[in-house]
């Protein structure tokens, strides 16, 4: 009898850590992958424009006074922004973090995807490569300018990395190549409560917002469309069973101090009162 008491217990002990253990986290990335055997094509990581984006595009040639009417200098920048801290204005936030000087004017992509350019009037960008627009300006100008050469800069690329991170934050992004992988180790990588086979990347798509989940746990999250980063893009990691049974916890245990100190205070005030009759 003693025995079987003996049994139920361990099995009982043996489902408990069971059910614990089944709300950890693996920590390690892509364990699925053979190092020997390894071979992912990169994939297509340049930047498409979309509405609302701000391209620097600067226009130069050997003779510089043959550019000069495909220019736009700079102009006063907003004085202030409630979305920076006190002082500083989202261009300055920008060209500081970029480290950069800027002495052309923005082009602000309308929102049906055109932009005004010097000379060559209305050009609609939307949908283009940076590298594209580059070479679609270099085009059109030679007609006129001998040797031109364009470079196209996106000035408001940044990604936003919430949840189970380090350092959760929005991030200024200075180059077209830039991955899931890369937003993780700027935001000081997952915690230990992160979701790595869960995580959820949020776009914007011809006018509207679509999401999508990736494992990173899996050498398959190489291959997603969604791997290298766009433009506003926000990477959410999502907190395991642990994080969110310890938080329901911290919530609950605050819940009864604060009752406790309503009725303590409430216990105190009444006492006070039953003092002062007696008196």
């Amino acid at each position: 009898m003693k025995l079987r008491h003996v049994a139920i217990g361990f099995a009982s002990l043996v489902i408990v850590l069971t059910g614990c253990s089944s709300g950890k986290t693996r920590l390690p990335y892509f364990t699925d992958i053979d190092v020997e055997k390894l071979e992912i094509p990169v994939g297509d990581f340049s930047v498409k424009i979309v509405p609302d984006d701000e391209l620097l595009i600067n226009v130069s040639a050997a003779d510089p006074e043959a550019v000069e009417a495909y220019t736009v200098p700079y102009q006063h920048p907003r004085q202030r922004d409630f979305n920076f801290p006190s002082g500083q204005t989202r261009e300055s936030f920008v060209l500081t973090t970029r480290k950069s000087n800027l002495s052309l004017q923005p082009y602000v992509v309308s929102p049906e995807g055109f932009i005004n350019f010097p000379v060559l009037g209305k050009i609609h960008v939307a949908g283009m490569t940076l590298e594209g627009l580059a070479d679609y300006l270099t085009e059109k100008i030679s007609e006129k300018v001998v040797d031109p050469m364009v470079s196209v800069e996106l000035t408001n690329f940044h990604v936003n990395v919430i949840g189970e991170v380090n350092h959760p934050g929005m991030f200024i992004v200075n180059r077209e190549r830039f991955s899931v992988l890369d937003a993780i180790a700027e935001a000081g990588d997952l915690t230990a409560y992160g979701e790595r086979n869960n995580v959820m990347i949020i776009r914007e798509e011809n006018g509207k917002r679509v999401a999508h989940r990736i494992n990173l746990n899996k050498a398959q999250a190489l291959e997603s469309p969604f791997f290298f980063l766009r433009q506003n893009d926000v990477v959410y990691v999502e907190p395991n069973t642990v994080r969110q049974a310890n938080a329901k916890v911290d919530n609950d245990r605050q819940y009864r101090l604060s009752m406790t100190s309503v009725i303590v205070s409430a216990v105190s005030v009444i006492a006070s009162l039953a003092i002062s009759l007696l008196r």
